[in-house]
């Protein structure tokens, strides 16, 4: 990928985003859009592209084997996750990345970091999403985009830490509804 001047790079320097651990995601839409559903009585409505967001999370470990999932949840306008990176999962496969989340046919070689986890990801609701816009004649949409570029990222070094992201994704909802998310749109500076 190349370094664009204009762009800060999000990523720890000189850490090895492909090395086994925890690592807590935080993926925001275009603009902070409402784009997979709302919250009601604190509780997440994934819309129908809520549920393609969720359906390819889940499916995250069956292009990448060396990914784990824990704790994850869909929002309006982000999804929260922690994955896992173990490689000694990888030894005795087969599967090429993100191959089947985007037709991508030169792709031979399995890709190990986390940004390629999250770009896959993001490619495979991409796909989804344009999917639907085509049957559903709304060719307009085709060009929206879905994702802000790149994605937020904290490295769990302990226990302790685990357990704080793990409550926090699953309190993430209220704290929605209590307007407390710094992703809700009455915190964001526009």
């Amino acid at each position: 990928m190349k370094n664009h001047p204009d762009r800060k790079s999000n990523r720890l320097k000189n850490y090895d985003y492909s090395q086994d651990g925890y690592y807590f995601v935080t993926i925001c839409t275009q603009n902070r859009e409402h784009f997979f559903g709302e919250i009601r009585n604190a509780e997440m409505q994934l819309n129908e592209y809520g549920k393609i967001a969720k359906k390819c999370w889940l499916e995250i470990p069956n292009h990448f084997p060396n990914i784990l999932l824990d704790e994850f949840i869909i929002m309006p306008n982000h999804v929260h996750g922690i994955l896992i990176i173990e490689n000694n999962l990888i030894e005795n496969t087969n599967n090429v990345g993100n191959k089947n989340f985007c037709s991508l046919p030169w792709q031979t070689k399995f890709s190990k970091s986390l940004s390629s986890v999250i770009r896959g990801f993001k490619i495979g609701v991409t796909k989804y999403y344009r999917e639907k816009t085509v049957r559903n004649n709304n060719h307009c949409s085709l060009s929206k985009k879905i994702w802000q570029k790149s994605f937020y990222d904290h490295i769990i070094r302990n226990e302790e830490s685990l357990f704080q992201i793990r409550e926090y994704i699953q309190n993430n909802s209220l704290k929605w509804e209590l307007e407390q998310d710094r992703n809700h749109v009455s915190n964001i500076d526009f």
